[in-house]
């Protein structure tokens, strides 16, 4: 019996891991772009802190974490082609991307957005149970941290493009030139990306397939599972707030122009969530081999860590050493993706795999990216009486003492993983080759 981990004939697993990086890219592009082109925005069209908010996390979180589940359903049916359903959805969010630069006043600006999260809803869930089902157990923590860099990459490119384009031809401009190019790259994912189930011959017996209730409960049921689903939410919850409030920091009280934030900070931080990013699968990958508890070691730690020099560099009245200070915080709170997901692969049958990492998606998304943006504009509008230009540096002070809560889970799901895998990727194998 072939191996249930190996790759389809004819499908390379760097080609996979390399195009999935490029559409996870573009995805974070179109997903980002839109915090550095907030104040241009909010001046344009007359927003508040709270509209911000609203427009940058709720509106495209809502639809996002909410059709991600459904998707993931059913993206792992076996007759499912997953490479053409994500370049199905490359091309309605790149779409909806071009319309936002279209956009004559909030509602419609609003509208494009929540279309953006309706096309990216199938992308993350999908890649990850292809990357799965591709890569050896011992692999798929690496695997998944090298798709997960096209979070920082492509939050690097959306600040950079978005600010220079704003600053040169305005934000309307922008979004026009970040969505156009995903429907062209979505053509060469439909003919040049294979599904590894895709001419698999089917297995003599197979496994009943878990109904989708069946899967939820198995997940439920399992603590580690739920440890990292809660950890992974509130660095999603912190890390999307400060995403679009950070940005927006350097230019109210550090009075940086949209350019020089899309330049020193983007660019800065974003090669450091780079790093974490690779730096946090390297370390599950190695560590977590010999044991699955030190898959969310690092994680654990370097968020404990992280929160005195987050608070530092948010208190500093010079620019150049905020954004010093807040370097390795960034290293530190991006190291998480990779072990993570990792994790929830590991503890997921693999018939079940889009399912795992879509319920995560799914709370991420929703607290992190709905809730965040949100939270953060509401407390920041709510302060401004008392701080006025600095109510946005006060928010910052809550999330940086705010990241020892994920700490804190991440250790006690190590603590729940090494107990739950023992002996389950042998298990996992005949479900596998089931597909």
């Amino acid at each position: 019996m072939r191996n249930a981990q190996a790759p389809a004939a004819g499908q390379h697993p760097r080609l996979l891991l390399w195009t999935l990086l490029v559409v996870y890219i573009f995805n974070f592009i179109d997903r980002q772009i839109v915090s550095i082109l907030a104040e241009p925005i909010a001046r344009d069209l007359d927003l508040s802190d709270s509209q911000i908010g609203l427009m940058t996390g709720l509106a495209f979180a809502l639809f996002y974490a909410t059709l991600g589940v459904p998707i993931a359903r059913f993206a792992d049916k076996g007759q499912t082609n997953r490479s053409r359903l994500i370049a199905l959805c490359l091309v309605v969010w790149s779409g909806m991307t071009v319309l936002c630069g279209l956009a004559q006043n909030y509602w419609q600006l609003l509208l494009a957005r929540i279309g953006v999260g309706v096309g990216e809803a199938g992308c993350t869930p999908t890649a990850h149970a292809l990357i799965a089902d591709s890569l050896p157990p011992e692999k798929r923590a690496g695997g998944i941290a090298f798709f997960g860099l096209g979070i920082p990459i492509g939050s690097l490119l959306g600040t950079l493009i978005g600010g220079g384009m704003a600053q040169a031809l305005g934000w309307r401009q922008a979004f026009w030139v970040v969505g156009a190019p995903g429907i062209l790259l979505a053509i060469f994912v439909w003919f040049m990306l294979k599904d590894p189930r895709v001419g698999r011959a089917p297995p003599v017996t197979a496994p009943q397939r878990l109904s989708m209730r069946a899967g939820l409960k198995a997940l439920a049921t399992s603590p580690a599972y739920c440890l990292v689903v809660a950890g992974a939410s509130l660095v999603a919850f912190l890390s999307y707030g400060k995403g679009v409030w950070v940005l927006i920091y350097f230019q109210r009280t550090h009075k940086l122009s949209v350019g020089e934030t899309s330049l020193y900070v983007g660019v800065i931080l974003g090669l450091a969530g780079i790093l974490g990013t690779w730096v946090g699968g390297w370390a599950a990958d190695r560590w977590g081999a010999k044991d699955r508890r030190h898959m969310l070691t690092l994680p654990a730690w370097a968020m404990l860590l992280a929160a005195p020099v987050l608070f530092l560099g948010y208190a500093s009245d010079d620019w150049r050493v905020a954004i010093a200070l807040l370097v390795l915080p960034t290293i530190a709170n991006s190291a998480y993706y990779g072990p993570a997901y990792g994790a929830a692969q590991v503890l997921a049958r693999p018939d079940t795999r889009a399912m795992a990492a879509a319920w995560m998606v799914f709370a991420q998304n929703l607290i992190g990216l709905g809730l965040g943006p949100l939270l953060f504009g509401m407390l920041s509008q709510a302060l401004k009486a008392e701080y006025g230009s600095e109510s946005v540096r006060m928010v910052l002070y809550f999330a940086a003492w705010a990241g020892v809560l994920p700490a804190i889970l991440f250790w006690l799901g190590a603590r729940a993983l090494g107990r739950e895998t023992n002996g389950k990727d042998v298990a996992d194998a005949r479900v596998a080759h089931a597909g």
